[in-house]
C-alpha cells in the first residue's frame, strides 16, 4: 500500500476546530504500528498554477493567499494556500501511483470536497479530488469517476465536475445535512442522500446502489473522497456505519480492477485510524482479487 503524506499538513490548527493535526498523527502512528499491512510512504507531487486553474478561478487562489478568514469553520490559517496545494499534491502523486498499478491514498490535510472554483468553505480550500479526475482526465483517461462516501455532500466537487466531459461523480451522504446540496441528481452528478437517522442497513443499501451505477460507467480511473464521518461514532454525524462497514467498501472499490486513488476528507472520531486501516485492508484485498 502506498501513503503519500507529508509532515507539515499538521502545522496548522485552531483551538477546538474539529478538523485538527491529530487526525493525521494518530493515523501514522497506528499505520507504523501495523505488521500486516506493508506501507510504503510517499510525498506529494509539485502542483503548476495551471492544474489548479482547471477548477479554480484566479480571483480564489489570490484569496486564499489573503490573511482573512473565510467563514467561521474555515480560517484563514498562516500558509494555508502552501497546506491546500500539497494536499492537492499528494492526491496528485497518489493518481500516478495508482496508474502504474498499485491502489494509494493521499493522507492530508485539508480537505477539499466542498471547495468549489471561487469559494473555500466547510474546513476545504482547494478541490483535491475534482482536481485529481481533472489530471487524470489530462493525461489521456476518457472515464474518470469521483466516488465520494464522506457523509457530507462533495458539493464542490460536484460543481467543479458538472458537465464535465468524460467525468462522472457519485456521492452518498447525509441529507438534509451540511452543506444543504446533494438532494438530487444532475448530468453526470449522480446523488444517493439518505434521510439523518437512517438504518445501517439502507445507508449501505445506498453504497451499493451507488457502487453499481458506478461500475455501470464503466471507469478507467476511479479517484475517491474517502471520508469517515458516516462512522456510527463521528461527532459530526447521526450515520450508522461500523468499523466492518469500510473493509467492504474497500473491497469493492478495489476489485473494480482499474486504477483507484483516494484522498482524505472527513472523518473526526477518535476511531479514525481503525477506520481508514479497515478501508485501506480492504481496498489491497480487493485489489489482489481484481489481479487474480
Amino acid at each position: 500500500m502506498i501513503i503519500v503524506t507529508d509532515n507539515r499538513c499538521t502545522e496548522y490548527a485552531q483551538p477546538g476546530h474539529p478538523e485538527r493535526p491529530e487526525r493525521i498523527t494518530r493515523v501514522w502512528e497506528r499505520l507504523r504500528a501495523e505488521a500486516g499491512l506493508p506501507i510504503q510512504w510517499e510525498s506529494p507531487a509539485a502542483v503548476s498554477e495551471a492544474q489548479l486553474l482547471r477548477a479554480h478561478t484566479p480571483e480564489h487562489l489570490a484569496r486564499l493567499k489573503v490573511a482573512r478568514d473565510f467563514d467561521a469553520d474555515t480560517p484563514a490559517h498562516p500558509r494555508i494556500y502552501e497546506h491546500a496545494e500539497r494536499s492537492v499534491g499528494a492526491g496528485l502523486r497518489a493518481l500516478e501511483v495508482a496508474l502504474s498499478g498499485r491502489p494509494a491514498f493521499s493522507l492530508m490535510r485539508p480537505p477539499g470536497h466542498h471547495a468549489t472554483a471561487n469559494q473555500a468553505m466547510g474546513f476545504c480550500y482547494l478541490g483535491n479530488a475534482a482536481l485529481v479526475a481533472l489530471e487524470a482526465r489530462a493525461r489521456g483517461k476518457a472515464r474518470v469517476a469521483v466516488f465520494d462516501f464522506d457523509v457530507h455532500h462533495g458539493n464542490g466537487t460536484e460543481a467543479l465536475l458538472r458537465g464535465r466531459e468524460g467525468c462522472a461523480f457519485f456521492s452518498v451522504h447525509q441529507y438534509p445535512a451540511y452543506p444543504g446540496t446533494g438532494e438530487i441528481s444532475r448530468e453526470n452528478a449522480h446523488n444517493y442522500p439518505v434521510l439523518p437517522g437512517a438504518e445501517r442497513e439502507t445507508y449501505l443499501g445506498a453504497l451499493r446502489e451507488a457502487l453499481a451505477a458506478l461500475r455501470a460507467f464503466q471507469p478507467e480511473v476511479v479517484v475517491v473522497s474517502a471520508g469517515f464521518d458516516a462512522y456510527r461514532g463521528d461527532p459530526l454525524s447521526s450515520a450508522p456505519l461500523e468499523v466492518e462497514d469500510y473493509p467492504w467498501l474497500g473491497r469493492e472499490l478495489g476489485a473494480l480492477g482499474v486504477p483507484v486513488c483516494a484522498v482524505l476528507e472527513g472523518g473526526y472520531s477518535s476511531d479514525l485510524p481503525e477506520l481508514i486501516l479497515a478501508y485501506l485492508k480492504g481496498l489491497e484485498a480487493g485489489a489482489a482479487r481484481a489481479a487474480d
